[in-house]
């Protein structure tokens, strides 16, 4: 029983400390660590400035101590409560939270109370050392920004292409700065006269900084340095348009960011393992809609699956109205079928919805006959309350 309360309360604490919940709770202690972590980068900041250092260096010691208090103890808790993660649920609890601490996330937390830890033990004038570590606690805000989220899936997703960018911008950096030193070697031996040399005219150069400490004096070094110009421009461009174009991709596709915790409500999806989770996430696409909003109208061309993860639905059919809650799913008997929406479906309450498309949809179930067999038990027996037979699409689908 003892054992049963600890698995309890640590998946409340879970609860609360887990970014995008729903509950009011969960929700006051997330803007309570925002508010204590642009305190803390803000006493960071102000403590540089000589007379407000000197007029109130009590305020800035409380601060330092206080911030720094509750992120150990908020550090500490994500720890504990590791194992409720959704992927590491079925794991031993050493693994879950060796896990934990190799996650991006958690290691900017440690960075973030790092600093202070280090300043008992280190001489005074080691401390300013540690400045730009503390200023690391500004990253913890990514954890609560769907935009940041968003930004960061929409670099990884185009990794290949900036990291062929990369490759490209050294190469044209290499000749560029070859033909410079080969143009410049002998006018100006101290500053182009090797290779390396020139190499850091030719990222400044391409970068389009252009200190003006090192500048070509020949008519063909002013030739390849107005090339080169020219070429940091484009090459520029290229990742900027990349990034950009991957980003408002994301925007569209999704209101808000799929998280472990809103997969793993969905009653569907509670028995896959964390690898199959992953793998629906991939596909999953968000959808915030508006008290009134409809989501889907009668006769339209179904095209996606419905995943309540909050609020309410109403399903308005000839036959009459119903009212659907947080973790079931609608729309799967016209994408079995192929065909038109057999219904209106309108938010009864400010809600968000995972959307799965048709395409996906059947990977997925190819993928997991489990999975199958319990959306096309769910279309049969709500067929069979409209008084339908199930159809042979249903069951070949």
């Amino acid at each position: 029983m003892k054992r049963g309360n600890e698995r309890s309360l640590r998946r409340r604490v879970y609860e609360l400390l887990e970014p995008g919940s729903e509950d009011r709770a969960a929700f006051f202690v997330d803007m309570a660590l925002i508010a204590f972590v642009l305190v803390s980068v803000a006493a960071v900041v102000l403590e540089t400035v000589p007379w407000m250092a000197e007029a109130w260096p009590a305020w800035f010691v409380a601060a330092e101590i206080g911030t720094v208090a509750i992120f150990t103890v908020e550090y500490l808790l994500r720890f504990w409560c590791s194992p409720e993660h959704a992927p590491w649920r079925n794991r031993p609890e050493w693994r879950a939270r060796l896990n934990f601490v190799r996650q991006p996330q958690a290691i900017i937390d440690f960075v973030a109370i790092l600093p202070f830890y280090l300043a008992l033990v280190m001489d005074a004038g080691d401390l300013k050392s540690l400045l730009i570590l503390r200023l690391f606690r500004f990253l913890k805000l990514a954890r609560y920004s769907p935009g940041v989220q968003s930004l960061l899936d929409a670099i990884y997703g185009e990794r290949r292409a900036l990291v062929g960018c990369g490759v490209l911008l050294l190469g044209t950096m290499l000749v560029c700065a070859a033909a410079m030193h080969y143009a410049e070697h002998d006018a100006q031996p101290d500053k182009l006269g090797t290779i390396p040399d020139a190499m850091y005219w030719a990222i400044v150069t391409l970068t389009t900084v252009g200190y003006g400490d090192v500048t070509p004096i020949t008519a063909l070094g002013r030739i390849i340095a107005s090339l080169t110009a020219v070429m940091g421009i484009i090459m520029l461009a290229l990742p900027v348009g990349i990034v950009a174009s991957a980003f408002q991709k994301e925007i569209h596709q999704r209101d808000f960011v799929v998280t472990w915790s809103m997969v793993a409500k969905v009653p569907l999806f509670a028995a896959l393992d964390a690898s199959e989770v992953a793998e629906i996430m991939r596909f999953l696409r968000a959808r915030s809609c508006e008290k009134d909003e409809i989501i889907v109208r009668r006769g339209e061309a179904a095209d996606a699956i419905y995943f309540i993860v909050t609020g309410e639905v109403e399903v308005r059919m000839p036959e009459g109205e119903r009212r659907m809650g947080p973790g079931d799913f609608f729309g799967e008997i016209a994408v079995l079928r192929g065909g038109e929406r057999t219904a209106t479906i309108v938010a009864a309450a400010d809600c968000k919805l995972l959307a799965l498309g048709e395409h996906d949809l059947r990977h997925l179930m190819d993928r997991s006959p489990e999975m199958a067999r319990r959306i096309k038990d769910k279309a049969r027996g709500r067929l069979e309350e409209r008084g339908e037979a199930p159809s042979g699409e249903i069951e070949k689908a």
